[in-house]
Formats: structure tokens, sequence, C-alpha cells
């Protein structure tokens, strides 16, 4: 008598939630490493940005390097957290320093007016993937399903 093993086959929702994941993973380590080379670019010299001086946030260019050399190093880890298999704490890490990103590349807007603007493109694209890809075995309903209680 012989023994057939059949393999799981995925459905296409859990296919598209994994590439979701991992394009969020890679876009997020891809971000960090960007965020890292703007914030030594701050850190390094202050010559190749453009300073606007009737800017409501008006911040050392420095200091600027630096949030966004440690706002970089942290995307770069949770982006490979994101890689592990069921890391819930890297998806909210994930939405979480996307969000910061955002908001730091919005403060520092008139000093890299066209590369914040790219940066809070990526990063909204990460928040839009981590979002939307729901996880293997996780128990999200359909619409028109009742909920299990």
């Amino acid at each position: 008598m012989t023994s057939t093993h059949t393999t799981p086959t995925r459905s296409a929702k859990q296919l598209w939630a994994q590439g979701l994941m991992m394009f969020a993973s890679v876009m997020l380590m891809v971000v960090g490493v960007l965020d890292i080379f703007r914030g030594i670019m701050g850190i390094t010299t202050n010559d190749i940005t453009v300073a606007t001086r009737s800017y409501v946030f008006q911040f050392d260019l420095t200091g600027w390097g630096w949030v966004h050399l440690a706002l970089g190093v942290v995307a770069v880890v949770v982006g490979m957290g994101l890689m592990t298999p069921a890391a819930f704490w890297a998806r909210v890490g994930g939405v979480a320093i996307a969000g910061f990103i955002i908001i730091a590349s919005f403060l520092s807007l008139p000093y890299y007016p066209f590369w914040s603007v790219v940066m809070m493109a990526l990063s909204a694209f990460v928040v839009w993937a981590l979002c939307v890809a729901r996880p293997e075995g996780s128990s999200g309903t359909q619409r028109g399903e009742p909920r299990a209680m």
C-alpha cells in the first residue's frame, strides 16, 4: 500500500499577503537605508541642503541628520524583522516607524523638498502594504460573514 502526501495549497489571498509583506519589508529597508544616507548627509555638511529662513519649524540641519539617521537604523531593523513569519511586533513597528518617517520628512520638507516627497510616498506605500496584508492563519472575516464570539 502506498501513501501519498499532499501539500496544502495556498489560496491566492495568502499568496498576495505574503507578497505584500515581502514588499513592505524590502521597501522599509530601502527607506531605512535612504534615511541613513540622508542622516549622514545632514550630519556631515550643511552646504548641500536648501535652508529656508521663514519656515515655522526651524531646526539645525545637523539635528535633522541625527533624527533621520536614528529613524533609518530602526527602519532597517524592523524591515529585517518583517521577513520572519508571524512577527506581529514587526508589523506594528513597521507602521509606526513609517509613520514617523512621514512626519520627519514633512517637517524637513523645506530642507530637502524633492527627497522628502519621495520618502513620504515610499513610507505611505509601506504603511498601506502592512495594513492590507493579512498573515497566514489570521481570522479575518469577509463581508456578510458573522463574527465568531
